[in-house]
This record gives C-alpha cells, structure tokens and sequence, in this order.
C-alpha cells in the first residue's frame, strides 16, 4: 500500500500538509504512530520544514542512509540553491529506489524544478497508487502546457480516488488552466472551502482562491486574498502567532498579486515594489525570469528601430 495514500492514522497528517497547513504539520504529535507509519510522518515533517524555510535543519537529520530521508535531503539541497548537488542526488535514487514513494516525490520534484521533465515523469510513472505521484505529474503536465495529458492523469486518477483531496486539487488545478467560466466558479468553491476555515486556511488555499476570483473578474475580493496569504510569515520558532505558509507559497501569492497590480493597471510604483518583495522571497520565481527575457526581448527590439527615431 502507498504510504502517502492517507488511510488510517497518516489521513490527519496528510491532510494538514497537502492543505499549506505546514506548521500543524509540525506541531502534530506522532510518537504513537505504528512503525510502518513513523518513517512517512518524518518525510512529511521533514517536507514541511522545507516548506517552511528550515532546510538547512533537514540535512542534519540522522539515519540518511534511508533512501526516503536521502530523498527529502535531495529536496531541501535544491531549496538552498545547490541545485547541482540535488539534482546528482536526485538522479541516483531514482536509478537505485524507484518504487520508493519519497523518492518519486521529493526527487520528482527536484527533477521538475531543473528542467529535468522527462527524468521526472518517468520516475513518476512508475507509482503505485500514490496520489501525489498523480498531483505532481498533473502540475509537471500543466507547467509544460500538455494539457491533453494533464486532462487524461486527473480523469484516470478520479476512477480511483475521487473523494481525495489532493484529486480535487488537481482538477481545480486543470479547471483554472483550461477554463470555462463554470470551471472556474468550481474551482474557487474547492479553494473557498479550504481557505476560509481556520482549520485549513493557509496561503496555498487564499491564493487558489484568489487566483480563481481574477479569472471571474472579481478583482477587489482577489486583491483582499492575496495580501492577506503574502503578509504571513514563514516562521520556524514556534510562536503560536506564526501562520501556516512556508516561502514557496509566500512567492506564489506575491507573484499573483503582482499579475493583479498589472491587470488592474496599478501605479508604476506599487507594481516595483511588489517585484522587489518577489525578488527577496524567492529570486529564482519562474515570474521573474519570465518577466526579464521579455525585457530582454523588447529592448532588442527597440534596438533595432532607434537609429530610424534618432535619424527622423
């Protein structure tokens, strides 16, 4: 059985994680798990970590000569900018431990996030039954605009798993994508559910929302999600005060609101402040990289018709 699948007492866990609620993660007491459950609840405690900006603490972690603890390794060295060193350790456990559900996850993302696709769909593909394996394979599909294949992994996962959460995510995740309005309105219910109890709110959640309200011109309630889920801090400390986000999802919101202030044609100046917050949470956001080959793009075009302004 997959150990992520979320049956028995892993479900809660499983949960608070694949909702951004990565500090209830951390705070969940799982000394009573059975032993074939303890090593999965580390991973995502681990994970969340990650999540929450304390990758350098994981690589500490004793007993890494378990490929899953190895896997997760792989995962905050690529969080901390050595990305050449994750993606060798990424490489090797997925030649040496395949069928291993961390390894599909934690290196299947490492290998997504450099570039490495085809090494990550075929790790990926070799799951049993692991919904996550479904949901990153789903997002891999959408970043590479497959569609056809993002549509076929979410409507073959739903045989199987339709009351997941992590399946409903994914369909959101399409509906956005692909449209129409009603898709749309579908999956800014999936969204609202989630982001609007406090039991389950996070920034991961009020952005999805957020992101489904552009898409039905609602600007102004967008608008209200999105600086709520990048005001929140990823603090590791404890303090009961902290929210649930980690970076990563702290740099997603930013970037929305970001995509908002030019929708909505805010000041220059709101717009660059917004960039340079982007830019300290998460220098690498593909928005960002985006935004300055398209800089690029345009400067070398206007290159070419300045003598013609200079000369008239």
């Amino acid at each position: 059985m997959d150990p992520f699948s979320g049956e028995g007492e892993l479900t809660n866990l499983l949960s608070a994680f694949h909702q951004g609620q990565y500090r209830a993660v951390l705070d969940l007491d799982t000394a009573a798990f059975s032993s074939s459950n303890a090593l999965p609840a580390r991973v995502l405690k681990l994970r969340a970590k990650i999540a929450l900006g304390d990758a350098s603490s994981v690589l500490s972690e004793p007993n890494s000569n378990s490929p899953d603890i190895q896997a997760v390794q792989a995962l905050a060295q690529d969080a901390l900018g050595k990305h050449d060193l994750a993606i060798s350790q990424a490489s090797s456990l997925a030649e040496k431990s395949p069928e291993n559900a961390a390894v599909q996850i934690c290196c299947g993302t490492v290998l997504a996030a450099n570039d490495k696709i085809e090494d990550a769909l075929k790790l990926l593909g070799k799951h049993q039954g692991n919904l996550e394996a479904v949901a990153l394979t789903t997002q891999i599909h959408l970043h590479t605009n497959n569609l056809s294949a993002a549509t076929q992994t979410v409507t073959a996962a739903k045989r199987w798993a339709q009351d997941s959460l992590l399946i409903n995510l994914a369909e959101s995740w399409l509906a956005l994508r692909t449209g129409p309005t009603d898709t749309y309105q579908s999956a800014f219910y999936v969204y609202e559910e989630l982001a609007t109890a406090p039991s389950t709110s996070s920034p991961t959640s009020l952005t999805g929302q957020a992101v489904a309200e552009i898409l039905l011109g609602r600007l102004g309630e967008a608008e209200a999600a999105l600086q709520q889920a990048s005001s929140a801090t990823n603090d590791t400390s404890g303090d009961s005060g902290a929210q649930q986000g980690g970076g990563d999802a702290i740099a997603q919101a930013l970037a929305n609101e970001l995509v908002l202030a030019n929708i909505a044609s805010r000041k220059g100046e709101d717009r660059l402040a917004l960039t340079a917050r982007l830019e300290k949470k998460d220098a690498r956001h593909p928005l960002l990289s985006d935004l300055a080959e398209k800089g690029e793009l345009f400067d070398r075009c206007a290159a070419k018709y300045a003598p013609k302004v200079a000369a008239s």
